[in-house]
C-alpha cells in the first residue's frame, strides 16, 4: 500500500513538472522568458517537493518592498 502514495506523488510532481515547463514555454513566446536564477528555483521546489503554499510564501519574501 505503501507505493500507491509514492505513485500518486509521482505523478503529481510529473503534471508540476509539465505545467512549469508549459509556463516557461509561453514566457518564451511573450518575450520575457524566465532567466537562469528563475529556473533554478522552480527546479529546486520540485525537487525538494515544495507545496504551492511554500512555493508562494518563498517567491513572495524575495518582492522588494517597493514593489508591494
Amino acid at each position: 500500500m505503501r507505493n500507491v502514495g509514492k505513485k500518486a506523488e509521482m505523478t503529481d510532481a510529473a503534471a508540476r513538472r509539465q505545467r512549469r515547463l508549459e509556463g516557461m514555454n509561453l514566457q518564451v513566446i511573450e518575450g520575457n522568458p524566465l532567466d537562469a536564477e528563475d529556473v533554478a528555483m522552480f527546479e529546486m521546489f520540485e525537487r525538494e517537493g515544495w507545496s504551492d503554499e511554500q512555493c508562494r510564501a518563498y517567491i513572495l519574501a524575495r518582492v522588494p518592498a517597493s514593489a508591494k
